[in-house]
This record gives structure tokens, C-alpha cells and sequence, in this order.
């Protein structure tokens, strides 16, 4: 009877994760009569960014992207230093981390509902996964870079990671749209034909691997990896507790060594590892003592 308990809360803590990625989808998305009357949301919220990549060309959408922010400022014709949105993106990093990732982000729960799907699932090669997660460092030096060099000749830099690569966009703001108007329909070329392209290409390695644009690409998520460490919300290891089962490493969907490196910058925060833990021996929780440095050693 405790086992049938257990895997019942277990399930619970499970569904707790889900139910939290919806709302947050909902919350950063809640402008419903954008999806009604096609058109883009222009109210006070815009000015703010949202702590997640959640396109600000989306019709529900009530605030911006920091990535697409962050881009607009530097490859703006006056190339003001991003004082404003580089500071919430470093509040929303000390304050939460990659938890961002695992709870709030809009285009993390289309990969793991994706994931889902029964289909054989790709193990990476350590030789070839490690290398790889560093790409998404270089997208986020390309997100600033980029704007300051290579401009237009009205010297205005386009949002490039927006333009060419973002799938969350073309998911949350260029279908959308599309199908809601029909003079953009006409409109669309060669662009958004590579911007599908890339957008299938990650929805369909979402199935097979856990997460593919968080792990390689996302440069949102590479900037919060720099604060998992310290961060005032962390997970801990109770290494008394801990019998080195292994459940925690096998459930992670980022495929973190737990018990060696619990607040590893890969680590996304889903709780996932929390919940198979057969001896409660990991729990998370927001710690002063985190941020100021003083991480406990896992």
C-alpha cells in the first residue's frame, strides 16, 4: 500500500508540473481576442519582458521576448546599451535560473508533450551531446554580436535569431498569423519556407529526443545556465538520504548526472528527478544562502 501511495503522489507531482506549464502558456498568451480579430496585442504589457522565449508577434501574446528585445535594442539605429532588458533577463536568472525552462516556457511544454508521442527515442552519444550543448552559447554571443556589427544600410540590424532561427516564434507568432490573414499568406516567401523548415525539423526531433532546442540551440537558456549555480531557487541533494539508485539521472529529461552535479547549468528544474526519488532525499526550494554564493555542495 505505501508503494501504490507513493506512485500516486508521484503521479500528482507530475501532473503539478504540466498544470503549471499551462497556465504559465496561458498567462504569457492571454490576449484571446488577438486570436479573434488577428492582430497583434499593443497594450502597456508589451513594454515588459516575459521571463521565457514567447513571440512578441503573437496574436495573444501580452508581453515581449528578451531575446527579441535584447536584439531591437543593440541593432537599434541609436545602439543603446540594453540596460533595461539585460537587467530583468539577469533578475529572472538569479531569481530562478533554468527553472524558467522547466515551468514556464511555452515552447519547453510543446517539446515535452512532442516527447510523448510513442515512438523509438534517440540516445545521444556523450562523445557527440556534450560538444553539441555548446552551440546554443554561440547562438546567445550571435544574439549580441550580431546587431552590432552586421547592419542594414540604414545601420538598424534586423533581429536575426528572430528572423532565421526562432521556432517559437514561427510557432506562437508566424502560423498563427498566416492563417488569420490572408494578404500575409500572399506575402509569404522564402524566408518563412526556411523558417517551417527549421520549426518541423525541431518539432520532429522533439519526439525523439527530450528537449532538442533547449539543450542545443536556445540562447535564452544558455544566458540562465550562467545563474543555475546561484540562483535563489535551487534543487539539493541529501546525500544521507540518497541510496544511488540511479531513478533521478534516468528520469531526467536533460539527462543531468543528479547525484553528482544536481545544480549542473543543464539542469531545467522540472522536478522530475524530485519525484522518482524513492527516499525524498531531493527537494528544491528558494534560498537567500543560494545567491549570495554560498551553494551547499551536492
Amino acid at each position: 500500500m505505501p508503494g501504490v501511495h507513493r506512485n500516486r503522489l508521484k503521479k500528482r507531482r507530475i501532473s503539478k508540473q504540466r498544470v503549471v506549464q499551462l497556465l504559465a502558456t496561458a498567462l504569457f498568451n492571454g490576449y484571446a481576442a488577438g486570436f479573434q480579430k488577428g492582430k497583434i496585442f499593443t497594450g502597456g504589457s508589451k513594454a515588459v519582458c516575459v521571463p521565457v522565449l514567447n513571440c512578441y508577434s503573437c496574436p495573444g501574446a501580452l508581453g515581449a521576448c528578451p531575446i527579441g528585445s535584447l536584439q531591437t535594442v543593440i541593432g537599434g539605429v541609436n545602439r543603446h546599451f540594453p540596460f533595461y532588458v539585460l537587467g530583468l533577463m539577469m533578475l529572472f536568472g538569479v531569481a530562478l535560473g533554468r527553472l524558467a525552462c522547466g515551468l514556464l516556457c511555452p515552447f519547453g511544454l510543446v517539446q515535452d508533450l512532442l516527447h510523448k508521442i510513442p515512438a523509438p527515442k534517440l540516445t545521444v552519444s556523450q562523445k557527440l551531446d556534450k560538444p553539441a550543448r555548446c552551440l546554443k552559447y554561440f547562438v546567445l554571443l550571435g544574439v549580441i554580436v550580431l546587431p552590432l556589427f552586421a547592419t542594414t544600410t540604414a545601420g538598424i540590424a534586423p533581429p536575426y535569431f528572430c528572423k532565421y532561427i526562432c521556432p517559437a516564434g514561427t510557432l506562437g507568432g508566424g502560423l498563427p498569423n498566416l492563417i488569420m490573414n490572408a494578404e500575409l499568406r500572399k506575402a509569404a516567401g522564402m524566408l518563412f519556407e526556411w523558417k517551417l523548415l527549421v520549426l518541423m525539423a525541431i518539432l520532429a526531433a522533439s519526439v525523439l529526443i527530450h528537449r532538442p532546442f533547449c539543450r542545443y540551440f536556445c540562447p535564452l537558456g544558455a544566458f540562465y545556465s550562467l545563474f543555475n549555480r546561484f540562483s535563489f531557487y535551487q534543487m539539493k541533494l541529501d546525500k544521507i538520504k540518497c541510496v544511488d539508485c540511479k531513478k533521478c539521472e534516468q528520469a531526467c529529461p536533460m539527462t543531468v548526472e543528479v547525484t553528482k552535479h544536481i545544480n549542473n547549468s543543464e539542469c531545467i528544474r522540472c522536478g522530475k528527478c524530485k519525484a522518482v526519488c524513492p527516499t525524498g532525499a531531493i527537494t528544491s526550494d528558494f534560498s537567500v544562502r543560494a545567491a549570495s554564493g554560498k551553494v551547499e555542495k551536492t
